[in-house]
């Protein structure tokens, strides 16, 4: 028997340069000091236990300690938490940019990839990203004009984004987001990052890393919509579904296998998570990490909860279907 327990995360705020000074909805009582806030990880490494006996002990160190029973079986790595949920806030375009896939990480001595998927929490109307190569653009294309210093964010293919909508963004992918929404980004375990084009900021570019992992199609785009409208993307590194309760409903989660850690986050309300006895308080931004040990938790709303449910699905799950349209 385990004695691992739905764990509360104290999120990191990361100061950005892209960033916002104003959070909301998901933090709108957040105290600015300093640069502009970018980036609020909610399962990173270094994130900390905020309830229990394990209190102040951070998710890196605790998924070395209880491998499988924390991490499960789905996910190939059993000492590193797989799943890299966070926030973005961006006010200013992010860089141009390209993430390693997993063999490309393994070359470079890395531990994994990076695909992710951005869950639309706001979007003013002219909110855009970019994903991909606009269509007449290829690789070669793209390489000469980074080479000769022109705008490589105008040789992106930008769509317009809502509320709601989940995108994919796979390893391997060139892509930038605009300002003017917020997004969930969930996301495998990696902080790797090529930037290829910076809009003449002073950071450092990883031109000859990024093309290296640059793929010029890679089925990146809005998500499908399949039979099972709360599934927002299935991908072979993560799940996310997104769940409303209300009133007096409780929604059950089980743990099948292979077995995966759940990473609950609440999108906006508040609730009661309850497993094996033990009940955690979740509130709008906050993310709970319930162990793979934990075979089934109930989720319980105080008057109205909205949350993700994100996990590792089973070994050879396919890449969703997506959209530019």
């Amino acid at each position: 028997m385990s004695d691992l327990y739905p764990m509360l995360l104290l999120p990191e705020f990361k100061e950005r340069v892209w960033g916002a000074r104003e959070l909301a909805p998901i933090y709108p009582n957040y105290k600015m000091e300093g640069e502009p806030i970018g980036e609020v990880w909610l399962t990173g490494d270094e994130c900390r236990v905020a309830n229990g006996r394990l209190t102040g002990q951070t998710l890196g160190v605790l998924a070395q300690r209880y491998g499988r029973e924390l991490v499960g079986e789905a996910t190939p790595q059993p000492e590193r938490f797989p799943l890299l949920v966070k926030c973005l806030f961006p006010r200013e375009k992010l860089s141009v940019q390209v993430h390693p896939a997993d063999e490309d990480a393994r070359r470079a001595g890395l531990p994994c990839g990076k695909s992710e998927c951005w869950y639309v929490v706001k979007a003013e109307l002219d909110a855009q990203v970019g994903l991909g190569l606009k269509p007449g653009t290829t690789r070669a294309d793209f390489e000469a004009a980074l080479r000769r210093g022109e705008r490589a964010d105008q040789l992106l293919r930008w769509i317009y984004i809502k509320p709601g909508e989940m995108l994919y963004n796979p390893a391997g992918t060139v892509h930038a987001v605009g300002p003017g929404s917020v997004l969930v980004e969930i996301q495998q375990n990696s902080d790797t990052t090529y930037r290829l084009y910076d809009y003449g900021r002073a950071r450092e570019l990883h031109l000859e890393a990024g093309l290296a992992v640059l793929r010029e199609r890679s089925g990146a785009g809005r998500v499908v919509s399949g039979s099972q409208k709360s599934m927002l993307v299935v991908s072979p590194w993560f799940r996310v579904e997104k769940l409303l309760v209300e009133g007096e409903t409780i929604q059950y989660h089980r743990n099948t296998r292979p077995s995966s850690a759940w990473v609950v986050m609440a999108l906006d309300g508040c609730g009661v998570v309850a497993a094996g006895g033990m009940e955690v308080s979740l509130a709008t931004g906050d993310a709970l990490v319930v162990p793979a040990a934990v075979s089934e938790f109930t989720v319980r709303p105080q008057w109205r909860l909205e949350y993700l449910a994100i996990g590792v699905p089973a070994p050879g799950a396919p890449h969703p279907p997506t959209s530019m349209d």
